[in-house]
């Protein structure tokens, strides 16, 4: 795998440490500004919120911007954001702080799939993206538990300090790492918008949001599960915390070669293994070993969704899949928001602290039926068009007889003849990317 990939992986680490740490700092920065802890909650609400609308506008914002000046720009505004958040002086101010840090999170996440697919050979496209999506499930192991301490030590202003200096490391990263890779000539934000309504691209979104939510209706409560109805003690919660973020590796290492394989099958797969294990976990969480062994399970299966929903969401965007990857990512905060308030639902509605495994197995399951749905449809038109790499000259689609992913219209070509398919991209000396998705 290319280097470059160390570098959005670095970036992701520093993405999924920021988002996932303040919930276990929510004491912290309730007493030290005076607030209470439900409504220190809306920190993790104002992360989520940037998230979703910062993917589609500073996507739009920045399609006409070289990918690698993209990328640090990107990382540039969530370091500044987590800089912002540790010398917050107010509440006020430290939401806003998080608001900002959320903003290039399904943005960067949305640029980075596309590149990661752009820096290798033909067959590999998503372990690419999962090489970079490691870095995310890695802040779950090693960032989440080790600034959470930090902040407990020294006070959460010291954590979101040194993710601010990883956000200068990623940066640098990034500068030095990533070939240039400037922007598309030929997609505009009218391509992106056209692609982003795509019938396959919305069912893809769609089912992320389903899919997902199943799993944060989980997450959301598990250490509370954990508590109440496993028995361990609280100070065992990180170490619970910590299985889950190791399922999460193996499942993103695991997605990779799957999903360059089957496609639609490893989505499948993982949805409905998804809905299984959480139907289980309603009966392990009594047993404190089987209860270990099913969060790591749940965070394999859960996050080896992730690359496929990724992947098919570029692959049907066609030639303007960047718009599409990034609201993706909105649509994974969509699910965190949606699953959560679901699965406090059921709480609240009496029917014990093990009903939102439950709820998650309906939301997997409602997610894989979307999924069926969308692999039905897509059979009955499926064609032979690709995503491809361009090179730095924006040269013609490396892709015969690809259609426009909103008119199903032949695509406008450059007027240069088309390489041969596969041929290497002189910008980056990497094959072109195929992606129609493998469905059998």
């Amino acid at each position: 795998m290319p280097l470059a990939l160390l570098a959005l992986a670095i970036s992701a680490f520093g993405i999924g440490t920021t988002e996932f740490v303040m919930m276990g700092l929510l004491p912290n920065v309730a007493d030290d500004l005076g607030t209470s802890v439900p409504t220190a909650g809306y920190l993790v609400s104002a992360y989520a919120l940037g998230v979703v609308i910062g993917a589609p506008l500073l996507t739009a914002l920045g399609s006409r911007i070289p990918r690698k000046r993209m990328l640090v720009w990107l990382m540039a505004v969530f370091t500044v954001g987590n800089l912002a958040s540790a010398l917050a002086p107010t509440f006020g101010l430290l939401v806003a702080g998080r608001l900002l840090a959320g903003l290039p999170h399904g943005a960067f996440f949305g640029v980075g799939a596309v590149v990661a697919a752009r820096l290798v050979h033909e067959g590999r496209q998503a372990r690419a993206v999962a090489t970079m999506f490691l870095g995310l499930t890695i802040a779950n192991i090693i960032g989440v538990p080790a600034a959470t301490l930090l902040g407990q030590q020294l006070g959460w202003r010291a954590t979101f300090l040194i993710v601010a200096a990883i956000g200068l490391v990623a940066m640098a990263s990034l500068a030095r790492l990533i070939p240039p890779l400037p922007a598309d000539e030929h997609t505009g934000l009218g391509r992106e918008l056209r692609a982003l309504g795509n019938r396959q691209v919305l069912l893809g979104l769609l089912t992320t949001v389903f899919g997902f939510a199943g799993i944060f209706a989980v997450y959301s409560y598990l250490a509370s599960m954990m508590t109440e109805v496993t028995g361990f003690a609280a100070g065992s919660v990180p170490l619970v915390l910590a299985l889950f973020g190791i399922g999460m590796t193996l499942g993103a290492l695991a997605a990779g070669p799957l999903t360059d394989r089957a496609l639609r099958p490893t989505l499948y797969g993982s949805l409905a293994a998804l809905a299984l294990v959480l139907t289980v976990f309603h009966y392990t969480a009594q047993v404190r070993w089987a209860a270990l062994v099913t969060v790591v399970v749940i965070g394999a299966v859960g996050f080896l969704t992730t690359t496929p929903l990724q992947m098919l969401v570029m692959n049907k965007a066609q030639q303007a899949p960047t718009l599409a990857a990034a609201s993706n990512q909105s649509a994974f905060n969509l699910a965190n928001a949606g699953g959560a308030w679901v699965g406090g639902l059921a709480l609240s509605a009496g029917w014990g602290w093990t009903s939102p495994t439950l709820v998650g197995a309906v939301l997997a399951a409602l997610g894989l039926a979307v999924a069926l749905v969308a692999g039905v449809l897509d059979r009955g038109a499926h064609d032979t068009s690709r995503i491809v790499a361009r090179s730095g000259e924006g040269d013609a689609e490396r892709a015969t007889g690809a259609t426009d992913p909103a008119t199903g219209a032949a695509a406008p070509t450059t007027g240069r003849a088309d390489p041969a398919i596969g041929a290497p991209d002189p910008a980056i000396g990497a094959a072109a990317v195929p992606t129609g998705d493998r469905i059998g």
